[in-house]
Formats: C-alpha cells, sequence, structure tokens
C-alpha cells in the first residue's frame, strides 16, 4: 500500500495564528537568542540554559541593556545572587532578586 505524503507547492505559505501568551520579560529571562531553561515550554528560542549562580561582590545597578547608559531597573546589594544566563563583552545577563528582576551587570561586579 502506497502512503501518501502531502506536498507543498511553490509559492504556498503557512502562518502560526491564535494568541500568544509570552511571560512578561521583565520577570522572565528569554531572548530571541537565548532563554532560561525553566521557560522552554513557554517561550522559543534559539537556545536555553540552566542559570549559574553568581554573587554580587560590590552593590551595582542591574540595567535594561548592555551599557553605562541603559535605564537602571533596580539596585543590586553587595552578596546578592544573581542567576547568570549569558556573560560576554563584559556584561551578564541574567536575573537577581525576590521579585526575578532580568537585566544586565558587569561582569565584574560578580564572583563565584
Amino acid at each position: 500500500m502506497a502512503k501518501h505524503r502531502p506536498t507543498r507547492t511553490s509559492g504556498e505559505s503557512f502562518s502560526l495564528t491564535g494568541p500568544s501568551n509570552l511571560p512578561n520579560p521583565e520577570f522572565n529571562a528569554y531572548r530571541r537568542d537565548l532563554a532560561d531553561i525553566a521557560l522552554a515550554s513557554e517561550v522559543i528560542a534559539s537556545h536555553y540554559v540552566a542559570p549559574v549562580e553568581r554573587h554580587v561582590s560590590t552593590a551595582t545597578a542591574l540595567r535594561s541593556n548592555a551599557s553605562e547608559e541603559a535605564g537602571v531597573v533596580c539596585m543590586l546589594r553587595q552578596a546578592e545572587i544573581f542567576a547568570m544566563l549569558d556573560d560576554s563583552v563584559g556584561w551578564a545577563w541574567g536575573y537577581a532578586g525576590e521579585q526575578r528582576r532580568v537585566g544586565y551587570v558587569r561582569s565584574d561586579s560578580l564572583s563565584d
């Protein structure tokens, strides 16, 4: 018995429809390229990682982007835990605090 295989004609396109209920990015760490493994069932990203626990070595600002000019999301206290998901070009991205605020800190403000 021959199996029927659907074929796609040239120029035919597909799209996803329906509501998207993405979690609030201020409190859930995800970007297009990277997301917290805990969000794997909620968001689509190129890669998923488990956060690495770091400690804030000196009080520092959690910023909305990887820049000294970016807005301050909140201040992190010395010894506070930072859940790091990415660390590149001098900036670490992740979340911290009881509210799990997502943002960037200077890499040199963290320690093991």
